[in-house]
């Protein structure tokens, strides 16, 4: 399941020191704190944001000094609820010159997400603990092990989630740009 990513992502009610107790009884241990900034963009020969609902992003990360260039195509594409992405994520040696060349090209910045991440990786489980600027605080649940299927990996993840038994806010099934642009 190369090039595919499932993940499910929830509001933090609270602090997240009640997950963080759970994860590290089951032998997780932190990840080193990194802010991330994503730049997303829009295409100018595809519109991301003339479908009723976004399933597509372009996005430029730098991150602690390196840099990545990320497309996500979210499925099913007309579903305001999504089960997977397509991802295709590559590391960028100027990010600089990256955004000066999908400007040169004619892509618009849509928006900017500043995030502060903390990783936690376990049974197959990476377990992100990100605050967002003007969002907030939230967790995410990547699944990075071994499925068949789409089906097989998300059942796994649920499971994982469910075995956690930690108190979670609401369920939210929009990425940080729909947030911070106010897409539904």
């Amino acid at each position: 399941m190369e090039y595919t990513e499932i993940e499910q992502k929830f509001r933090l009610l609270g602090t997240p020191e009640e997950l963080k107790d759970r994860l590290t009884a089951r032998g997780a241990a932190p990840g080193r704190p990194s802010r991330q900034v994503d730049t997303y963009y829009n295409a100018p020969h595809r519109d991301f944001l003339d479908n009723r609902v976004v399933s597509e992003w372009l996005r430029v990360r730098v991150e602690d000094g390196a840099a990545s260039l990320n497309f996500k195509r979210f499925h099913p594409l007309p579903e305001p609820v999504k089960t997977h992405c397509d991802e295709y994520e590559s590391t960028v040696a100027d990010a600089e010159a990256v955004r000066r060349l999908l400007d040169a090209l004619d892509f618009a910045e849509l928006t900017v997400v500043d995030k502060t991440r903390e990783e936690w990786h376990v049974d197959g489980v990476a377990v992100a603990f990100d605050t967002v600027a003007g969002l907030g605080d939230f967790v995410e649940f990547e699944f990075k092990g071994d499925a068949r299927t789409v089906e097989e990996a998300t059942a796994r993840l649920e499971a994982f989630i469910a075995s956690l038994d930690a108190p979670l806010g609401p369920r939210v099934h929009l990425g940080y740009p729909h947030l911070t642009l106010g897409l539904e």
